[in-house]
């Protein structure tokens, strides 16, 4: 029995050939798993790698996607009225308030060379006041409801230009109606279609101004305003402010104000509304005291003219610096 035992046993040569085989399914096995392994690899870069491109490519889409429309009167994010109440740079085709009736083809009158009074008119050469504003800050309500009659008398003599930068900087305080962003494109609606009323409209907006952390006028308050000022163009202002077709270059013009630079100043960038600046220079006084802002604006304007270059009228001698 153990004879036929020991000749069943492989022998020492069919066990090497048998591991050797093992061995060997072992590592094809080994290697097609290596394989596998390498072409998930290679997959999953592929893959990754196709979805940092389309990742990059909607940034890229969504960053270059085409500027919304820009107010035709915008000239540095702002509206400039000026002489009269117009609007500079307005469309052509935009409708103008009825001349006077006492004098309809008369041009504006110059401002007055004598030095006014300090609470009335700039000095002659008239001064360029800018305002960065947010319909929704008390604080520009404050200058503005302190200060509009006085801005509206320099401008109607002619005496100075008054632009204004209409922002966005508070629209996550209207309880997310996005009041002052809507306010501003309201604005520059009536900028658009009738603007030489824009002054009277930007008046009336403060008049009206919501309390933060309120939801703010709505659409249909705000063209109610604008049918209280307008002297045309209804309908298209409507249609403006329902699809809100300045809103892009609102939240544009409002990211350029808080970037900076600005233009015509040293003021570095927005930082806070009001931003009030008189040819340039920044005024940082109070903002409910009349006297105190039309002594500033004075005071610049006195600087100004001292220190330029006008030419003279034929009974007036030559400034000289000095």
């Amino acid at each position: 029995m153990s004879g036929a035992g020991s000749q069943n046993r492989p022998t020492k040569n069919e066990r090497r050939d048998a591991a050797r085989e093992k061995a060997r399914v072992l590592r094809e096995q080994q290697k097609r798993r290596d394989r596998r392994n390498r072409v998930l690899l290679q997959g999953g870069i592929v893959l990754g790698a196709l979805a940092i491109v389309a990742v990059v490519a909607v940034i890229i889409v969504t960053s270059i996607k085409p500027a919304g429309p820009v107010p035709t009167a915008a000239k540095n994010d702002g509206f400039t009225v000026s002489a009269g109440l117009q609007l500079v740079g307005a469309p052509a085709t935009a409708s103008t308030p009825t001349p006077s009736a006492t004098d309809p083809a008369a041009p504006a009158e110059p401002a007055p060379a004598e030095t006014p009074a300090a609470t009335e008119t700039p000095a002659a050469d008239g001064v360029a006041i800018s305002v960065y504003q947010d319909f929704l800050c008390p604080y520009c309500g404050q200058f503005e409801t302190t200060n509009a009659e006085q801005v509206k008398g320099w401008l109607e003599a002619g005496a100075a230009t008054y632009t204004v930068h209409p922002l966005a900087t508070l629209s996550n305080l209207s309880l997310g109606t996005q009041y002052s962003l809507r306010a501003s494109n309201a604005a520059a609606c009536v900028a658009e279609y009738s603007p030489n009323d824009f002054f009277s409209f930007n008046t009336a907006l403060f008049e009206n101004q919501p309390k933060e952390n309120t939801e703010g006028l709505t659409d249909a308050e705000l063209k109610s305003i604008a049918k209280g000022v307008i002297s045309g163009g209804e309908k298209k202002i409507n249609a403006c402010i329902d699809d809100g077709t300045y809103k892009s270059w609102v939240k544009d013009s409002t990211d350029r104000a808080r970037s900076g630079p600005l233009p015509g100043t040293d003021v570095a960038k927005v930082e806070g509304t009001p931003t009030i600046l008189v040819n340039g220079k920044q005024y940082t006084g109070s903002l409910t005291d009349a006297e105190q802002f039309a002594a500033f604006v004075l005071a610049v304007s006195s600087e100004s003219y001292s220190t330029g270059t006008p030419t003279p009228g034929a009974s007036e001698s030559p400034v000289t610096n000095g």
